[in-house]
């Protein structure tokens, strides 16, 4: 993995394959779906890499022990529609978790995001609350995301994309100094319509078969 100033690019070659195949067009939907969700898997894993534990009492069959446990809540955030397809895979590990979704459109002539619905859980103040979004291009929805999350209580927020713009990097941290970014790759480029290039097209319509 490599990092720069909250930015961390998560290096494993599972990975690097799904992503590989995420980017290809004549990548079908279900196989779309299916290295989506795993790519969330191994974000996921890296991103609570560093998530503080606590010690437990457990018995085995054959004798007393000590274990650890997550000692914070998880609250893992889908920026809907795309961000199912991430947030999925992440419940399979960590079925604990409390999951919220944040449901933003971006207008086409405008590139900002339009907000028409958001369901959010109870936020503990030393809970982590994860963002879960495939695409940060230009940084506009996830910081519409935060500022959300943070009115109803967010204190430490992440954000797990796929792939990400320097732009958007770049917009999301001055917007959020503190927010650490996960991602599998940074592109540098964005088009005149805001999509990432090369990127993978969009997401939501990939995903859905939309298109």
């Amino acid at each position: 993995m490599t990092h720069q100033a909250g930015v961390h690019i998560v290096s494993h070659p599972l990975l690097a394959q799904h992503l590989t195949k995420l980017r290809a067009k004549e990548t079908l939907a279900r196989e779309f779906r299916w290295s989506l969700k795993e790519s969330a898997k191994i974000l996921l894993l890296d991103a609570l890499a560093q998530a503080p534990m606590k010690k437990i009492p457990i018995e085995t069959p054959l004798a007393r022990t000590e274990g650890q446990m997550l000692a914070i809540p998880i609250v893992l955030v889908a920026v809907l529609r795309a961000g199912l397809g991430m947030i999925e895979g992440m419940t399979e590990i960590l079925s604990e978790a409390s999951l919220g979704h944040i449901g933003l459109y971006r207008d086409e002539r405008t590139l900002r995001p339009v907000h028409y619905y958001s369901k959010i859980p109870p936020i503990a103040p030393n809970a982590w609350t994860i963002i879960v979004d495939p695409m940060l291009a230009t940084g506009g929805s996830a910081t519409y995301a935060i500022n959300l999350l943070r009115e109803r209580g967010a204190r430490t927020v992440k954000q797990i994309s796929l792939i990400a713009s320097k732009r958007g990097i770049q917009n999301l941290r001055k917007a959020h100094p503190d927010i650490e970014i996960f991602v599998a790759q940074v592109d540098k480029v964005l088009n005149n319509k805001g999509y990432i290039v090369p990127g993978l097209g969009d997401c939501g319509d990939r995903l859905f078969s939309t298109a």
